[in-house]
């Protein structure tokens, strides 16, 4: 057990309100349709891992439709091929950025059914109904896409049959292949494979059935009634965390496209006094939620949008109740938190993953577990929290970031936050006005199961592709 001595961050008491499911909408993809006879692809690749051996291998590719017709995405399957580093590892698959949006992509692994000296596995590319249909002529602009060894340790490239060290600028590369509708358009397979072989390894299914909350964030504005109906709380009244004086403001947070999705903006803002700070909180109104998967993709900033820099800063995704008294035993709370200028006795970025047991306010007395990375997280990453009887795990962009023990397990449900606060006006002491932004691109709970991350992008990616921007389904 760790603790980490924080300033205290109070949280309001949550309203017990249960929002009203909106539907039942599948999640089966919807199916694209192409003549594979008619259509055309070419397959450009470039890697900006070159070495022999790398923590990931990365191959950033482009797919252009060369046929006289359009060509739905979801129809076509990109195969990049590569030999093991050993028997039964076991990869993982990840999209840094693309131009038609990470969370339309999909990647599996599978195994060649005559595997080669340079390809016994392949990483299959595919996408989902919503990335939309290629005009002739048109690609897919840049899909920056890497995969790693499960255990992180280093792989060898130099033996894969689709790697090319000297690729660093986008060319046509036959050593991917491409299908449409399951009929081979690009590429020569290195034993001569049919591309329908279905993947086998790891399997990114999600586990069928699952009471679950998902919510796209497709509002106008902040007093759009369908945030409340769908269970939501836009904060408004007083209280920490934060600078004391300091106002939660509604209309700091704000809706818009992005990639083809919308996204929350969460807006903090100051000139330096706690009269002109202004923080931002969105949480559920019930506390109803407890073992099972958290998931949502959060864009950190390390910068201002306008003004002076330096401003203590928390950006959070968190789940958490009600302290009933100082260092109730029955008190939970589970924290991305994200501070790009430091604080808490740190000097520069960190984030901090956290799971809490209790605290006392005052004096302040913490007994929690903490995990910890030193680096810029600026950019969007997809946050994952998974709790079963055992344990708490926290991964960051696929990866473990951090296991807590199963003491912090939580003993009652909890609401689902995002918040962006100060907490101090002592890191940059300026009256310039300046403003800060964290965004969320959706948010996912599936209750008492257990998800990998790639499960959880599988299972947003057929809300989205089903059309559902809204599905609440947990019992209060």
């Amino acid at each position: 057990m760790t603790s980490r001595t924080t300033p205290s961050r109070l949280r309001v008491a949550l309203a017990a309100a249960v929002a009203t499911a909106l539907g039942t909408a599948g999640l089966t993809a919807l199916s694209g349709s192409a003549s594979a006879a008619a259509a055309g692809v070419t397959v450009q690749y470039r890697t900006s891992a070159t070495g022999a051996t790398a923590d990931q291998a990365e191959p950033w590719l482009k797919v252009r439709n060369t046929g006289s017709g359009g060509l739905p995405l979801s129809s076509v399957k990109v195969r990049y091929y590569f030999k093991a580093d050993a028997a039964g590892t076991a990869y993982r698959f990840a999209c840094s950025w693309a131009v038609k949006g990470c969370a339309h992509i999909t990647g599996t692994f599978g195994t060649p059914a005559n595997a080669t000296a340079t390809a016994d596995r392949y990483l299959e590319i595919g996408f989902t109904a919503r990335a939309g249909t290629l005009a002739p002529g048109a690609d897919t602009g840049d899909m920056q896409l890497r995969f790693h060894r499960a255990d992180w340790q280093t792989l060898r490239q130099s033996d894969d049959y689709s790697f090319g060290a000297s690729q660093t600028s986008y060319a046509d590369w036959t050593k991917v292949t491409a299908s449409v509708s399951g009929s081979t358009v690009w590429g020569t397979s290195p034993g001569g494979d049919d591309p329908t072989d279905p993947p086998t390894d790891p399997p990114t299914d999600p586990p069928a059935g699952g009471q679950s909350l998902f919510d796209d964030f497709d509002y106008s504005t902040s007093g759009d009634p369908r945030i409340s109906a769908n269970g939501w709380n836009v904060r408004s009244n007083a209280g920490g965390p934060g600078v004391p004086g300091a106002t939660w403001a509604p209309e700091n947070v704000t809706f818009a496209a992005s990639g083809g999705n919308s996204v929350m903006n969460l807006r903090t803002s100051t000139a330096g006094t706690p009269e002109s700070t202004r923080q931002t909180e969105v949480l559920t109104k019930a506390m109803k939620f407890r073992n099972g998967t958290y998931a949502a993709r959060v864009r950190f900033s390390d910068a201002p949008v306008s003004g002076p820099d330096g401003d203590r800063l928390v950006q959070t995704f968190f789940t958490i109740n009600d302290l009933k008294a100082p260092m109730a035993d029955d008190y939970a709370e589970y924290d991305f938190e994200y501070l790009p200028n430091g604080g808490w006795g740190e000097p520069a970025n960190i984030l901090y993953t956290t799971s809490w047991e209790t605290y006392d306010p005052d004096p302040w007395q913490a007994v929690n577990q903490h995990s910890e990375a030193r680096t810029s997280f600026a950019g969007w990453h997809d946050l994952v929290l998974t709790i079963d009887d055992s344990s708490i795990k926290y991964y960051v962009d696929g990866q473990l970031s951090g296991t807590h023990d199963a003491a912090y397990l939580p003993e009652r449900p909890m609401s689902i936050n995002f918040n962006q606060w100060l907490i101090d006006l002592a890191g940059q002491t300026s009256t310039t006005p300046r403003s800060y932004d964290e965004q969320v691109d959706y948010v996912l709970h599936v209750k008492d199961q257990v998800l990998t991350p790639a499960q959880v992008t599988a299972k947003v990616s057929a809300y989205r592709a089903a059309g559902t921007t809204f599905e609440d389904k947990v019992p209060g």
